[in-house]
């Protein structure tokens, strides 16, 4: 049951990418050789984890009133105010100030690159050289109990060195650039910024009272008092989101008092977020095979594809709208 308030990355709304951290031939070559035997893709050097979104917020879905369906965005010509159907619509970039290039759908596609639902690390560097402004998304990774002690070899590893591991991934299509960072136990994959993303500070127009202003000492003096008097440690338990507490407390309020709709779930939308889960044993074997790095062992068994649910069983019969009581004054 859904009441049309959707939380990301919270009660069980986790955004699976099942992945691996691909460059372990190198890392941990030797552990594996040692543990297992040459070859053996089982060793320590398969990592196959979990990524979760850390944020959590607010979501508010648009309900038709009358019949608590979804509601999509209607697609409106911005001259006429007429709505567009689908199959007139293309995807145009501007080129110049009013000018587009249109392109059509495969060659959008062709753009994408492969999605190999893997962690390419290929490169370590010093935390403090990624700027703050790149910084995007940050999601959690957690490993299978196959790769538990890659997983803590890994964090331990980068805490040692006091490095963070760059690497490309591709979510949803899209290829982006991540750091991999320890967090106490565990290991986060940070989302960064491209940098041909992010605004140059010479395009801000700065003025030279900004950039080249002089400050006497007394003006220093006082501000750096300032700052000590409001000096504190960081605690994030005290900085709260009024507005999402606000709409949380009504939500629960009126959840409490019986006015809860039942929305139908499109069984496309559950059917595509499940398809981002997926065995990776076959795709770390030709990861490793590709590089040459290690002997071929014996293969293992593809899992068996189950069987597709009847379809007249797997849609439920749609439940009639709850209709709302109004109390009496």
């Amino acid at each position: 049951m859904k009441n049309g308030l959707r939380l990301r990355g919270f009660s069980g709304t986790r955004q699976a990418v099942e992945t691996f951290l691909r460059p372990v031939q190198s890392l941990f070559q030797d552990q594996q050789e040692s543990d297992h035997g040459k070859g053996n893709l089982e060793g320590r050097n398969q990592l196959r984890a979990g990524a979760y979104t850390g944020r959590i917020g607010v979501d508010f879905d648009w309900l038709d009133k009358r019949s608590m369906d979804p509601v999509g965005y209607k697609r409106i010509n911005k001259v006429t105010g007429k709505e567009v159907t689908s199959e007139n619509i293309v995807k145009g970039v501007e080129y110049e100030k009013d000018r587009y290039v249109v392109l059509s759908e495969e060659e959008i596609r062709s753009a994408h690159p492969k999605s190999t639902q893997t962690i390419d690390i290929f490169a370590f560097v010093d935390s403090q050289q990624i700027p703050l402004q790149n910084i995007d998304t940050p999601y959690f990774l957690t490993p299978d109990k196959r790769g538990e002690k890659v997983y803590a070899l890994l964090r331990e590893t980068l805490v040692d060195t006091k490095k963070v591991a760059l690497a490309n991934v591709v979510l949803h299509t899209r290829e982006h650039l991540a750091a991999v960072m320890p967090l106490e136990s565990a290991l986060v994959m940070v989302i960064l910024r491209w940098p041909a993303d992010v605004r140059e500070l010479d395009t801000l127009e700065l003025s030279d009272a900004v950039t080249d202003v002089q400050l006497n000492k007394s003006e220093r003096d006082m501000a750096k008092r300032l700052v000590k008097d409001m000096s504190a440690d960081w605690q994030p338990e005290q900085y709260r989101d009024t507005f999402q507490e606000k709409i949380m407390h009504l939500v629960k309020t009126k959840a409490d008092e019986g006015e809860i709709e039942d929305v139908e779930t499109d069984p496309a939308e559950e059917e595509r977020k499940s398809a981002d889960v997926i065995d990776l044993t076959d795709l770390l074997r030709r990861s490793l095979a590709g590089k040459g790095g290690v002997s071929k062992g014996k293969a293992s068994k593809p899992a068996a594809k189950e069987k597709p649910a009847d379809k007249a069983a797997a849609k439920p019969k749609r439940p009639a709208a709850r209709k709302k009581t109004s109390k009496a004054s």
